[in-house]
């Protein structure tokens, strides 16, 4: 994979939860802006997605398994996702929270992958 962007990925979900979290400490929804947050990480997540398939379809092969590679693809790009429509149901504190916690989720899965995929140099 592309470690710069794992790294990068991480890190904004990391600002996101944050941002979130911070949002659910003072008691209020999502709001408009918290969503281009959630766009941006969210499209990050779909271009890993492309370039981890695009990789696999010429030959690239991860240390740990193709199927749990893919899974773990596939689970990154839907976590913020999810989490946005859950919070849209949710219009409290609650659904600030909910999108924090998939971005802490996401940052985690970012590591996971960076593992799959042999880490350093993989």
């Amino acid at each position: 994979m592309i470690d710069v962007l794992t790294a990068v990925l991480g890190a904004t979900a990391l600002a996101l939860a944050a941002w979130c979290g911070f949002a659910a400490y003072r008691d209020q929804p999502t709001k408009d802006w918290h969503f281009i947050g959630m766009a941006v990480v969210s499209l990050l997540a779909i271009v890993q997605l492309v370039i981890g398939v695009v990789r696999l379809a010429q030959g690239d092969e991860p240390e740990q398994g193709v199927a749990i590679f893919i899974a773990y693809l596939v689970g990154s790009a839907l976590a913020v996702p999810i989490a946005a429509f859950m919070s849209l149901a949710e219009r409290t504190r609650w659904g600030s929270a909910t999108v924090a916690a998939a971005a802490v989720v996401l940052a985690v899965l970012e590591v996971r992958l960076y593992d799959i995929w042999g880490g350093v140099g993989g």
